[in-house]
């Protein structure tokens, strides 16, 4: 029998629509039998997206937002977390979670996609050693993160993603971002940097019908003939549609500006979970931005629970829906 949470009533309906949810997905509470259990599965996955939103460190995040706020009550929380704590609950959740949570927040309709590229700074300083730097003369090179979007045109709701730390090219990256695509009967659109037969014959392979233009050293290569490939020489006279890519740009700037200024993780397989969060936490926001002329609006949660015991993987979503102004007032979006 699933043990239920019991919380004092406050007036949010957000966070009792969640906890109605949660117990009506007959999830566990618990990771574990037996031992500790001060937190539960919920208290786990809403403390890690609020802490993704404040863009602060996480002893921070634990004096200032979680004792002071009221998301304290709201979560039912009978302690605050150590940061060692929630510094565990981060390496949790790996990546095939993390991908298995976003694709939960796709549109269900999807016409136009698009991929590109951009680049996060991701290097970790000390000030002492900024100082020590500038009185040798040199400061070195601030290394970054490449990210590439693939996104929804229509939604500019992020479909899948990839964040390496070494340098790899564009088409390798989106090779593997196509072949996770589960959509089938869609465009695709790119820069020159995806102009690749091989990287088109793959989108075409799993539902993609992908436009990217012919690389100009080609143009120039074969003045009387055409490019190689079947599906380059297609691509010579792009569809009206292929304008749309600065849509790509659009949502490469707004992460910048609104959420990752820097990825604050040391180790790269961090990185990359922080990056998925923040992909998470984009796509709620967007959902909340795109319903904000309904009379009620859509909040997307995601709880999963990973089985020590038989090794699987159990997903949920929890799709709550809630007056937009009172959610808006709660999260402060």
């Amino acid at each position: 029998m699933i043990q239920q949470i019991v919380l004092p009533k406050f007036n949010n309906n957000l966070e009792e629509q969640l906890l109605n949810l949660f117990h009506s997905s007959d999830l566990p509470l618990h990771f574990n039998k037996t031992g500790n259990k001060e937190f539960t599965n919920y208290q786990r996955v809403s403390i890690i997206i609020l802490f993704r939103r404040s863009g602060k460190s996480i002893r921070q995040f634990i004096d200032e937002d979680l004792t002071e706020s009221k998301w304290r009550y709201w979560l039912g929380l009978k302690k605050i977390p150590k940061k060692s704590t929630l510094h565990d609950w981060l390496k949790l959740f790996d990546m095939k979670i993390i991908r298995k949570i976003c694709k939960l927040l796709i549109p269900k309709k999807i016409e136009l996609t698009s991929i590109d590229g951009t680049g996060f700074d991701s290097w970790q300083r000390s000030r002492h050693y900024e100082e020590r730097a500038k009185e040798i003369g040199k400061i070195p090179q601030m290394p970054y993160a490449k990210a590439d979007l693939f996104i929804d045109v229509k939604t500019q709701i992020i479909l899948d993603f990839s964040l390496i730390t070494h340098r790899e090219h564009d088409v390798k990256v989106a090779e593997r971002i196509f072949k996770r695509n589960t959509i089938r009967n869609i465009f695709g659109i790119g820069d020159g940097a995806y102009d690749s037969e091989h990287l088109h014959e793959i989108a075409r392979e799993n539902g993609i019908t992908f436009y990217a233009p012919v690389r100009k050293r080609d143009k120039r290569s074969y003045k009387n003939k055409k490019p190689k490939g079947f599906y380059r020489r297609k691509c010579i006279n792009l569809p009206d549609f292929y304008g749309m890519r600065w849509i790509n740009e659009t949502v490469n700037s707004t992460l910048k500006r609104t959420q990752i200024h820097s990825l604050k993780s040391r180790k790269s397989f961090m990185k990359r979970r922080e990056f998925g969060w923040h992909i998470i936490l984009y796509n709620i926001k967007r959902i909340i931005k795109i319903s904000s002329n309904d009379s009620q609006t859509f909040f997307i949660f995601v709880f999963v629970i990973l089985s020590f015991r038989t090794k699987h993987i159990f997903n949920y979503f929890i799709v709550i829906k809630n007056n937009l102004q009172s959610f808006i007032k709660h999260l402060h979006f």
